[in-house]
């Protein structure tokens, strides 16, 4: 593995880089509150690819550049990934991700269907319809976004800042509850949480899909486009785990996925897919590619 430091406009994006240069690419995109380790036992599936793991805004070795809004707002999230295919001239790829890295991945294969080559999504369509975000949902689903309500407060940023490694702990366990981490496991993937754009990006973010903040200017066009819900025609499979404790499966998949797709569900799997469940997720990434072989 190689990690490298690539200029964008708003950002230095850290990316773990794998593999042959001319090979075809793979980009891994982590969530909240998981980092690039959740891909550690994907990447030796992927033999033959270039795979790249970028530490997404607010992670890891990745910094905002001075006087950048600390946005955690999905546009962002969509240019970022974007920067980064510019900046190291990659035309197409595919894309992978769940959670905060599902939504990146989404949005490049929406509004940029080019730059998609095949689309691996945890929990499905992962645009935020933020013009609905105030509608009331049935209370069990209410009840699972508990820490999303507690960020729209000061005292939940205090929280978070204060007591980061202790609640995001606790999200693995709710969100997972049948998968059985390790300290070390945790660990690995907590140290990325220390970067010190953590806190501001992911309190924007929980108040940004719920229209309480505004975002980046920069981004308003990519907001505005995704504010319609753009279907992603690209090809694409949805991996749901059916344990996963913040966003269980529904009994259909999205409408909005219009081109060959695939939907497959994940026993004994909870939130983070790739870090419970490798080899399926990997599976997923090579059938995608031979989709659109």
């Amino acid at each position: 593995m190689k990690l490298r430091h690539v200029e964008t406009p708003q950002l230095t994006i850290a990316v773990e880089e794998h593999g042959p240069a001319e090979a075809p690419v793979v980009i891994l995109l982590h969530g909240f509150p998981y980092a690039a380790r959740c891909y550690d036992a994907v990447v030796p599936h992927l033999t033959g690819h270039r795979v790249l793991v970028p530490h997404l805004r607010g992670y890891g070795e990745t910094r905002l550049k001075p006087g950048v809004l600390r946005s955690g707002a999905q546009g962002a999230l969509g240019a970022d990934l974007l920067a980064l295919m510019d900046a190291l001239a990659i035309p197409s790829a595919i894309l992978a991700g769940y959670d905060w890295g599902g939504r990146a991945a989404c949005v490049v294969a929406a509004l940029h269907p080019e730059r998609c080559r095949g689309l691996v999504t945890g929990t499905g369509y992962n645009i935020q319809d933020i013009a609905r975000s105030a509608e009331p949902q049935p209370p069990e689903r209410e009840m699972r976004h508990w820490y999303q309500y507690y960020f729209h407060s000061e005292r939940g940023a205090r929280g978070l800042a204060e007591n980061r490694a202790e609640l995001c702990r606790l999200l693995w366990q709710l969100w997972s509850p049948e998968w059985r981490f390790t300290e070390a496991d945790y660990a690995a993937s907590a140290a990325h949480f220390d970067n010190p754009d953590f806190v501001e990006v992911v309190i924007h973010s929980y108040r940004h899909r719920f229209a309480l903040v505004a975002g980046d200017p920069a981004h308003d066009a990519i907001e505005a486009a995704l504010a319609k819900l753009p279907p992603i025609t690209t090809p694409a499979i949805d991996l749901h785990g059916l344990a996963d404790g913040v966003n269980p499966p529904g009994p259909n998949a999205s409408p909005r996925f219009t081109g060959r797709f695939e939907r497959r569900l994940l026993p004994g799997i909870g939130h983070n897919p790739p870090q419970e469940a490798p080899e399926a997720f990997a599976r997923a990434l090579l059938d995608v590619g031979c989709w659109n072989a």
